[in-house]
């Protein structure tokens, strides 16, 4: 029998004392939570953002995962210091690690624990403490906030103010739960609308009193603090776009020392917005399709496919890095896809009978009929198409995305939450149309749409780990950001000796909080689910 999902826990990360890996300043640290697989494999669940400048760092990004009562889940936390753009860690300085099972963190609810080096030994410095809450309340807040007249705290030029908000634990202790961008060099910011859950914040209990602190953010880590207000849920929520709820911003010190001191700005909550925030499950159940569609890179980059050096060779065994990234992300996906028909497309090659190059063409040369009966369908599309097509490029992506785009595109006219365009490219990691391709992507993050990447081979995937775009949001050429991020990279190499689920994990991992944010935002319903009434009770 399946295991069954008890509840959903939040897992709040911070450290104390690090070692120290930069030289002329402090480590730039971030934790991965690694999950360990049935097949022995440990795979990345998730990362949280980079600190700069820090060694005792409280991290803004909380994990979320799932609890099993009756499963053994072994967890891992890494720590890395970060000094590059690149996804893979492998070249960033290690600075320990913890290894527990998620049933430890839960009955303690609070782990402290010493980091260790990976042969065991301890690492010398560096403590992590782990906070698990169980998460009973899908209700989130949406905040509109800007702030008047902060003080200035930098010498040259203006403050760079950034928020945090804490809430107040049952013994006393104060944990941020949310922390804004930073506004460079301005003294009245306005900061882009942000969501926090109802539970992050106060628990949903809306009279618990809930602490801003405001900071003028420095990059070598030492930030100023501008001021501190304290507040409930009940009076936010009263916040509109007609009439603000405002708040002065108090520096104790400097009241303590200024007679005439009146404040160190304003804050005005210009909007405060209690809903209800469907799950993932909320929409698969309430009738949304997850429509998959294959991308497979045809370029002469990949090698003659005749030769057992080609990324498409077909082994004697019958696989290929093509054939096990079809199987791996397909098996998982097709159990949402109701009528299992999925498009199937090539790019790059010279395709019959004209020998013309052809940047999405069906893998069965039917374009009338581009699907293929089930993920076995489309492997065997690609066994037939291989020795009939001959390898080309240039390596244009930009097509296949336009053409899932224009079907995500027209879903939209549905107006509720019933279809979803998950777009699978298998690709050796050479990219001839980069503009275009971050013009695609940067329409289809408006579209009900996210697109996975599997780099295979050996080649330098930088173009790719751009793409993913974790670091910020996507620009296009002219200079357009992509309003969420939808591209997933992984690169094949690093799953060659894992077990097949490890793999489909970790491309996976974003596509339901993907699903989650596009329907949140346009405020779509899962089709067979009522309009849910806001939800301040």
């Amino acid at each position: 029998m399946a295991a069954q999902c008890v509840t959903k826990v939040e897992l709040t990360i911070s450290c104390s004392n690090l070692l120290d890996k930069d030289i002329g300043s402090k480590s730039d640290p971030l934790c991965v939570l690694l999950q360990y697989t049935s097949g022995q494999q440990w795979y990345e669940v998730d990362r949280t953002e980079r600190i700069k400048n820090c060694l005792n760092p409280k991290f803004s990004k909380r994990f979320q995962i799932d609890y099993y009562f009756e499963l053994v889940q072994k967890l891992k936390f890494g720590i890395f210091d970060i000094d590059n753009k690149t996804v893979e860690l492998s070249d960033d300085d290690f600075l320990g690690e913890f290894e527990c099972t998620l049933g430890q963190i839960v009955s303690s609810k609070t782990l402290t624990r010493p980091l260790v080096l990976k042969n065991g030994r301890p690492a010398g410095k560096g403590i992590i403490t782990i906070t698990a809450e169980e998460i009973k309340d899908n209700r989130v807040v949406i905040f509109e906030v800007e702030a008047r007249k902060l003080d200035n705290k930098d010498f040259f030029g203006k403050s760079d103010p950034y928020l945090e908000f804490h809430k107040q634990t049952s013994e006393g202790n104060w944990v941020m739960v949310h922390r804004t961008e930073v506004i460079k060099n301005n003294l009245n910011p306005v900061w882009k609308p942000f969501k926090i859950s109802l539970n992050s914040l106060c628990y949903g209990d809306m009279d618990k009193t809930i602490k801003v602190e405001c900071y003028d953010y420095d990059s070598d880590g030492s930030h100023d603090l501008i001021g501190i207000f304290q507040t409930t849920m009940s009076k936010l929520k009263e916040a509109s776009r007609h009439s603000p709820v405002e708040y002065e911003c108090i520096n104790e010190k400097k009241k303590q020392k200024k007679k005439s001191y009146k404040n160190s700005g304003i804050v005005s909550i210009k909007h405060c917005e209690i809903i209800m925030e469907c799950t993932f499950l909320d929409y698969i159940m309430g009738g949304c399709q997850l429509n998959f569609t294959v991308g497979i890179d045809f370029t002469g980059s990949n090698g003659d496919p005749h030769s057992p050096h080609s990324l498409h060779y077909i082994s004697p065994n019958g696989v290929n890095e093509y054939l096990t990234a079809i199987w791996s992300v397909g098996m998982v996906i097709q159990d949402y896809d109701a009528d299992k028909l999925f498009p199937a497309f090539g790019f790059g090659a010279q395709i019959p009978p004209s020998w013309q190059v052809s940047h999405e063409f069906p893998l069965n040369f039917n374009p009338s009929n581009p699907f293929c009966n089930g993920i076995q369908g489309v492997v065997d599309a690609y066994r037939v198409c291989l020795p009939q097509v001959k390898l080309y490029g240039p390596t244009y992506f930009s097509p296949i995305i336009n053409h899932v785009a224009k079907f995500a595109a027209a879903a939209t006219q549905q107006r509720t939450a019933s279809q979803y365009f998950v777009l699978l490219i298998i690709t050796d990691g050479v990219i001839t149309d980069m503009d275009e391709t971050r013009s695609a992507i940067v329409n289809a993050a408006k579209l009900p749409m996210s697109i996975i990447i599997v780099g295979v081979g050996g080649a330098d995937f930088s173009a790719m780990e751009f793409l993913d775009s974790d670091s910020g949001a996507l620009k296009s050429r002219s200079g357009e950001a992509a309003i969420r991020d939808i591209v997933q990279f992984v690169p094949f190499r690093q799953f060659q000796h894992a077990p097949k689920e490890a793999l489909a994990q970790s491309v996976l991992a974003e596509v339901p909080q993907q699903v989650v944010n596009y329907f949140s935002t346009f405020k779509l319903q899962p089709p067979n689910r009522p309009t849910t009434k806001q939800a301040e009770s």
